[in-house]
């Protein structure tokens, strides 16, 4: 069967060529980009684990690429909060809380909520969201990205900052955000398709959310505050979904072990212990490999080192091939001060898996650790060459350059990592010192002022289209 035509000949809105704000993409992307920065330096559930990142990126590039309507660059996050919720961002930036990842009880139904959330960021739904009250204001945009944010927990929060962002009525929001939701399921369906997932996975989700949001009236998942889900929605999906060829689509082992480790760093670590001790006991689990990898977890967060190398081996066994169990196994090493064994299987383990971050990070700072900062250096200068965006590296350059005490390059390459992040007032102190030093050669010197002209350059530029607050 082919997915549904992008012309609408059942009735259902086609919204995304109408009423487009007047934001332009480059001040939409300045915005996310804005609150993204807040997020990672200050959300206190910000989950700053590379794996957990790279996953979702990943399972995100695969279905916007599938989406016709994507045109622009996404970035997915993920928020350690036990609600169920998701929630897209002007610019492309999407955060998924962990409650959710863990609430889904296939990959598939993950991917129906995030293609649901690409579908909101293509079809610019929080602009024309802003563009009907004809309130396409730079401050108003942050008013409606707060209140988005706030709807993580609390509806009524949620509620007021719309309302007093954009001075439309709760209800009005509410009757036209319905049309916007039915768009994205619409979009997400054909998403999920092409992307060759199931796509009875994102209806599966939704209908659990629904009769969960009917036991529980007055604590309903987050996700139905911000995503009115009525039964005409249900309905629809379910109506497209018949049109749809069947398709079963397994698993990956990533999805699972992604799964596991959220678990097994969330609350108490005796209680995620006991939680995987008894999947594995009673046999009760979707993949003992991603049980066994959530154990290990635990017991490293509990230092039982004993146990965490007999899951390894249970992993081995049961031939288990991922870089996050490659991960885990050198960790492991490193915490137990065998340096020269974790360096051992970093080598091994990027040999087989060279473009991962986390094993990446993991080499450099093994090697700073067993006192091999030219290594660490080399190993960073190198992928800097492939990937000079790529902030935690500049970091790890800066602790290879202090390591050997060459303090200009030091400062300089810890002025990238604040320029990448976003804090250019650091970022222009940072070359300060680099200035005074004390060491350097002439060309290092005029590298360092070059730079610094650029910054401040570009400070002033901003203090001059400053968003209003």
């Amino acid at each position: 069967m082919l997915p549904a035509p992008a012309a609408l000949a059942d009735g259902l809105p086609d919204l995304g060529e109408a009423s487009r704000a007047d934001l332009s993409p480059q001040m939409e992307r300045r915005i996310g980009e804005s609150i993204m920065r807040d997020i990672r330096l200050r959300e206190p559930s910000y989950i700053d684990d590379v794996e957990v990142a790279a996953y979702l990126n990943t399972l995100g590039a695969r279905l916007s690429a599938a989406n016709p309507e994507a045109g622009q660059s996404f970035e997915f996050f993920a928020l350690r909060d036990a609600t169920l919720n998701a929630f897209a961002l002007p610019g492309g930036y999407i955060g998924v809380h962990s409650g959710l990842i863990l609430a889904a009880q296939s990959e598939s139904e993950l991917a129906g909520v995030l293609a649901h959330e690409i579908a909101h960021v293509t079809q610019k739904h929080l602009a024309r969201l802003m563009g009907k009250q004809n309130q396409a204001q730079v401050a108003q945009w942050l008013a409606m990205a707060v209140a988005i944010l706030a709807a993580r927990s609390n509806s009524d929060v949620s509620q007021a900052a719309i309302v007093a962002g954009t001075a439309a009525g709760v209800q009005t929001m509410l009757n036209y955000s319905r049309d916007f939701e039915r768009e994205a399921d619409r979009l997400g369906i054909q998403t999920l398709e092409r992307a060759g997932f199931d796509v009875r996975g994102m209806a599966s989700f939704f209908e659990r959310m629904q009769k969960f949001g009917r036991l529980y009236e007055n604590n309903a998942p987050g996700y139905l505050r911000t995503h009115p889900l009525t039964v005409e929605r249900i309905s629809d999906m379910e109506n497209r979904i018949l049109q749809a060829q069947y398709r079963q689509v397994a698993d990956s082992l990533e999805f699972q072990l992604v799964r596991a480790k959220l678990r097994a760093g969330t609350g108490d670590v005796r209680d995620a212990i006991t939680d995987f001790e008894t999947q594995l006991r009673e046999r009760k689990y979707l993949s003992e490999a991603s049980a066994r990898y959530g154990l290990a977890v635990s017991q490293m967060r509990a230092r039982n080192f004993a146990v965490v190398e007999r899951e390894l081996a249970e992993l081995r066994r049961l031939k288990a091939a991922s870089p996050m169990i490659d991960t885990l196994a050198t960790d492991a090493r490193k915490a137990q001060g065998n340096l020269a064994g974790a360096l051992k299987l970093y080598r091994e383990a990027r040999s087989r898996h060279p473009r991962n971050k986390a094993l990446l990070y993991g080499q450099i700072d093994a090697l700073l650790a067993a006192g091999q900062p030219h290594e660490a250096l080399k190993v960073a200068s190198e992928e800097l060459q492939l990937t000079p965006s790529d902030a935690p590296l500049h970091g790890l350059q800066a602790k290879s350059y202090a390591a050997l005490g060459k303090r200009l390059q030091q400062h300089r390459a810890q002025a990238e990592l604040y320029v990448l992040q976003g804090q250019l007032v650091a970022a222009v102190q940072q070359l300060e010192l680099a200035q005074k030093s004390g060491d350097g050669d002439f060309f290092e010197h005029s590298q360092v002022d070059a730079r610094l002209r650029e910054l401040r350059a570009r400070q002033a530029e901003e203090a001059k289209q400053r968003l209003p607050m």
